[in-house]
């Protein structure tokens, strides 16, 4: 197959039909509105109606002064025609003269045979319609038809001049004199240049819709400029906020128009978006600082546990290596060596294993080491008990779940801490002081409270001196507002402190005293210093409670842990009733 052939199979491109032009027009004028500013096309729709305004009244006046000049002398025209009339048919008019053509003021009477032109009007002496008026200049341009003549019998009919600018107003009508003389009756009106004035006044009209136009572009830029003023705020606002200031907001207006209504509205969304944003970056904050805190309570519970769970399972391994049950009178060496006591938690069944020689070769080991031995793994197996309860206690925290709450006697409780403390600690002096007052009766958990209580007197006792005074105090005050308990005003609450003389802590060490596994002294064994969890459970609880817990604290200077619980609604009432009776 040649080229040739190939050129002529292929299809003839397809026109496109007029509808799918007319749509692709109108999506060019859609897609070129929407990149119009909104200023541009309101000033430009105001342009266009005023323009649309001015030639509409532009063109009704034209017409109306150009009917106005052309019909004004339509009474006089008639009756002279009637009167002309008339003369014509009693042969009155046109029989002494040779012209054909009379002028009486304005208004030209004149005879147009057919098939000529009428010429300039000329005085006719003794004519009743010559007055002495000058030869008139200018003819209104009548066609010369019989034919047109009688078409046109008796109408109104406005013509041009057969010389000059003039128009007249023209009434005609097929005649014959007296003498025999046929033509067109011809009377007419000279109304001047009327198309001069109508010029005029167009003239007139462009150049002062010209000047509106202008000022009025002037006055409409100025009003849509300051009408959409708020709009700009409103685009500055949006990109300041863009821009990551949300806490700026647009001015607002008079909310009954749809701007100020339009402020208002956005200022509640972006008061509604920024307590979102922070919302969200406080939860996501806080889920770092709980992914933080978990993964070192993780660390350090793993810590805690393995120490005892080491010892445990190094005197269960040197317990297995010495024999394991039997009778261990029969084992023992006659000098009585066994196993070497150890004190410490990171004590090593393989130094008691060396320390005793030829006895752990043996296998020997007395009664008394053993009960030592059992005694270290309880000591540890209950220490290890006590770790798990805490975490227990701290995990149930947590969680949030409810406490079983009723009237409970803060000063009752601190009796019983205090002399319990007093049992364990007898050569410590712990005092307790009561503030003159009402009932400390507050709604909580009793356990729960005894254990606050418990763990402040016992955190005391434990990190200070032998020797050091300890004081709990009790008293009434007020629990400060506070949005994250659900209080917007100061409450009257009931304030126990529990005061030491030991060394103090510095700053920074107050500030993490309430954290989980912190211990202001790293070099304190876990024997003598807990397991870290005792002021956590103490934060816990009280906050549990809607309280609040403080450290006053500096080095040399002791500490004092104050606890505010809010006190008891039924206690506020009764102190209410009190004070209503003393009055």
């Amino acid at each position: 197959m040649s080229g040739t052939d190939i050129l002529d199979t292929e299809a003839p491109e397809t026109p496109e039909p007029p509808g799918h032009q007319q749509g692709e027009r109108f999506r060019l004028l859609r897609r070129l509105s929407e990149r119009t500013p909104l200023r541009t096309k309101l000033i430009t729709a105001v342009l266009l109606l005023v323009i649309v305004a001015l030639t509409v009244i532009s063109f009704t006046s034209t017409y109306v002064l150009r009917s106005y000049l052309t019909t004004a002398h339509d009474p006089e025209l008639v009756s002279t025609y009637q009167q002309t009339a008339v003369e014509i048919q009693q042969g009155g008019i046109f029989k002494y003269t040779d012209t054909l053509g009379q002028l009486s003021g304005d208004v030209y009477i004149g005879l147009q045979p057919y098939g000529e032109q009428i010429s300039p009007a000329m005085p006719a002496g003794g004519n009743f319609l010559n007055n002495g008026n000058p030869p008139s200049q200018s003819v209104p341009n009548v066609p010369s038809t019989q034919a047109w003549a009688k078409a046109n019998t008796g109408k109104h009919l406005t013509l041009g001049s057969v010389s000059g600018p003039d128009t007249w107003r023209v009434i005609v009508s097929p005649v014959t004199t007296s003498t025999d003389q046929t033509g067109t009756l011809i009377v007419a009106y000279d109304l001047g240049d009327i198309n001069a004035v109508v010029v005029q006044l167009v003239r007139v009209d462009v150049i002062v819709s010209v000047a509106i136009i202008i000022v009025l572009t002037v006055v409409a830029v100025g009003i849509v400029r300051s009408n959409l003023r708020p709009l700009d705020d409103i685009e500055l606002t949006a990109g300041q906020i863009a821009a990551g200031h949300l806490n700026h907001r647009v001015p607002e207006g008079d909310p009954r128009t749809e701007i100020g209504s339009l402020g208002r509205s956005l200022n509640i969304m972006l008061t509604q978006i920024e307590r979102a944003f922070h919302a969200q970056g406080e939860a996501e904050q806080a889920a770092h600082q709980s992914e933080e805190r978990m993964r070192r309570f993780i660390a350090d519970a793993a810590h805690e546990l393995r120490t005892p769970l080491t010892t445990i399972r190094g005197f269960a391994a040197h317990y297995r290596q010495r024999g394991g049950t039997g009778d261990w009178s029969a084992r023992m060496p006659a000098d009585g060596s066994g196993l070497s006591s150890g004190t410490g938690a990171g004590y090593s069944p393989a130094v008691g294993s060396a320390s005793s020689g030829a006895g752990a070769e043996s296998g020997a080991m007395s009664g008394e080491e053993l009960d030592r031995l059992m005694s270290r793994v309880e000591s540890e197996a209950t220490r290890m008990g006590l770790l798990v309860e805490d975490l227990l206690t701290l995990a149930r925290l947590d969680q949030q779940r409810p406490l079983s709450k009723g009237p409970v006697d803060l000063l009752s409780l601190a009796a019983d801490a205090v002399q319990d403390a007093r049992i364990v600690s007898a050569g410590r002096a712990i005092s307790l002081s009561v503030a003159p007052g009402t009932a400390f009766i507050v709604d909580g958990d009793e356990p729960r409270l005894r254990q606050v209580l418990a763990n402040l007197v016992n955190n005391a006792i434990t990190h200070t001196p032998a020797g050091t005074a300890v004081r709990v105090k009790i008293a009434r005050g007020v629990l400060e507002a506070s949005a994250a308990r659900g209080t917007y005003e100061p409450v009257p609450a009931v304030v126990l402190d529990v005061e030491d003389d030991g060394p103090g802590m510095a700053p920074e060490q107050a500030q993490r005293v309430f954290e989980r596994f912190y211990r202001a002294d790293a070099a304190r064994n876990r024997a003598s210093g807990g397991t870290g969890l005792g002021l956590a459970i103490v934060a816990g609880l009280v906050s549990a409670h809607g309280g609040t817990v403080a450290v006053r604290t500096a080095p040399g200077r002791g500490a004092d842990f104050q606890v505010k619980l809010p006190l008891s609604p039924d206690v506020l009432g009764v102190d209410d009733g009190d004070d209503g009776d003393d009055d």
